[in-house]
C-alpha cells in the first residue's frame, strides 16, 4: 500500500507537465501510463513507477524534438484544443483540415496527431460517437505525412488500433508506398506491405504495381519473387503495367524461365501483348538465339496497334540495343558473359534484317551495337 501511495503521489507531480504545449507526444504518453495504473490496480507497482520515471527522462528528450511547430500550426492547435478541452464543443471541421493543410515538417504533424487523439477522445466521452474519423480524412493525413517526410508519423496511419480515430486503407499505404518508389527504397515498402499483412488490409492491383516498380528499380529480384507468391495467392488480379515491369526484370537478368513462366501467367488474363511485354519476349528469342522469331514478336504488336506504337518503336530498340545487352551481361557468371555477348552482337542485327525485310520502317543505328563496351569485352 505504501507503494501505491508512493505512485500515486507520483501521478498526481506528474500532472501539471500536460500543461506544456510544446511536447504533445509527451502528454499522450503520459495520460496513456497514468490511466493504465487506475485501470490495473494489480498491475506490478514497481513496472508502473518505472514507467514514470521513464517519462521523466523522455519528456526532456522529446520536449526538444517538437520545437518548431509552424505559427499558423500552434494557432490552429491552439484554437482546437480549447474548443474540445475548455468549451467543451465540437469545433468546425473545416479547423482541421486548415490545420491538415498548413503542415510543413514533423513537428506540425506531432500537433495534428495530438489534435486527432484529443478529437477521438471528445467524440468518445461526449458525443457517444464510437467510430473512428471517415477514410477521405485519414487519407489525407497519410498523405500529409509524406508531403512533410514524417514518415513513421504515417506509418502509425497503417495500425487498425490506435488512439488518434484514424481508419487504416490501401489507399493511405499507397502514398507511403508512392514514397518509396520516389526515393528508391526498399525497406520502407517492406515495411508498409507488413503494415498492411499485420492490419488485415487485402492487396489491390495498385498496390503490386507500386510494388513490382519498387523491387525493378532497386534491382531486388529476391523481394519481387517473395510478393509476385502473396499477390497471386491473394487473387489480386494484376494490371498490364505489373507484369510488364515483371517480364523487363526477368528478361535483364538474364532469366529466360522466369520469363516465359511470367508470360504464360499474362496470357491467361491477357490475350494481347503491351509493346513492353512484347520487346521482354523478343530478347528472350534472342536470348536463346531466335532472332527471327525476336523479330516476328515485334513484327505482330506492330500490326496490331500499327498507329499509337511506330513513335514508341525507337525507344524501345534504343533500350534494346545501347541498354539491355549491358545489364543482361552484367548478370551473367563470369565463364557465360563472352558467350552471350558474342551471340548478342550477331543476333540483335539478324533481327533487324529480319524486321526490315519485312516491311517495317524503324531507325536503329547498329553502329551503337559495336560501341558497345559490354559486347566488346
Amino acid at each position: 500500500m505504501q507503494y501505491l501511495s508512493n505512485s500515486r503521489r507520483i501521478v498526481r507531480s506528474l500532472k501539471p507537465l500536460t500543461l506544456f504545449e510544446a511536447n504533445v507526444r509527451f502528454v499522450s504518453h503520459a495520460s496513456h501510463v497514468v490511466d493504465s495504473i487506475h485501470r490495473s490496480p494489480s498491475a506490478s507497482v514497481f513496472s508502473g513507477m518505472d514507467s514514470l520515471m521513464m517519462l521523466r527522462a523522455n519528456f526532456t528528450s522529446e520536449a526538444k524534438q517538437v520545437e518548431n511547430p509552424t505559427e499558423a500550426v500552434k494557432e490552429l492547435h491552439g484554437k482546437i484544443l480549447d474548443s474540445v478541452n475548455v468549451k467543451r464543443s465540437m469545433p468546425p471541421n473545416a479547423l482541421l483540415w486548415s490545420l491538415i493543410e498548413k503542415c510543413q515538417n514533423e513537428d506540425d504533424i506531432s500537433f495534428l496527431f495530438d489534435v486527432l487523439q484529443n478529437l477521438r477522445r471528445f467524440r468518445l466521452s461526449s458525443l457517444r460517437i464510437h467510430d473512428n474519423f471517415n477514410c477521405n480524412l485519414c487519407r489525407e493525413v497519410a498523405k500529409t505525412c509524406v508531403r512533410v517526410g514524417a514518415i513513421n508519423h504515417g506509418k502509425r496511419a497503417l495500425w487498425k488500433h490506435n488512439v488518434h480515430g484514424l481508419t487504416p486503407s490501401v489507399a493511405s499505404a499507397h502514398h507511403l508506398l508512392s514514397y518509396a518508389l520516389e526515393q528508391k527504397n526498399a525497406n520502407l515498402m517492406d515495411e508498409v506491405m507488413k503494415l498492411l499483412k499485420t492490419n488485415n488490409l487485402p492487396l489491390q492491383p495498385g498496390t503490386a504495381d507500386l510494388v513490382f516498380r519498387i523491387c525493378h528499380d532497386t534491382d531486388n529480384w529476391d523481394l519481387l519473387a517473395k510478393y509476385s507468391k502473396k499477390f497471386l495467392k491473394a487473387g489480386v488480379k494484376l494490371r498490364k503495367t505489373s507484369f510488364d515491369k515483371w517480364m523487363e526484370f526477368a528478361v535483364k537478368r538474364g532469366d529466360t524461365e522466369s520469363l516465359w513462366n511470367v508470360d504464360k501467367l499474362r496470357s491467361e488474363t491477357y490475350t494481347q501483348h503491351t509493346l513492353s511485354a512484347a520487346f521482354s519476349c523478343a530478347k528472350g528469342f534472342l536470348l536463346e538465339h531466335k532472332p527471327e522469331e525476336a523479330a516476328a514478336v515485334i513484327q505482330i504488336i506492330c500490326q496490331a496497334y500499327p498507329d499509337e506504337k511506330e513513335s514508341a518503336l525507337e525507344p524501345e530498340f534504343k533500350k534494346l540495343v545501347n541498354e539491355w545487352p549491358v545489364d543482361v551481361i552484367k548478370n551473367q557468371n563470369e565463364e557465360d558473359k563472352k558467350a552471350v555477348a558474342a551471340s548478342l552482337r550477331s543476333d540483335i542485327p539478324a533481327m533487324v534484317n529480319a524486321l526490315v525485310n519485312s516491311g517495317l520502317r524503324m531507325s536503329v543505328d547498329l553502329n551503337e551495337l559495336n560501341k558497345n563496351d559490354a559486347l566488346l569485352s
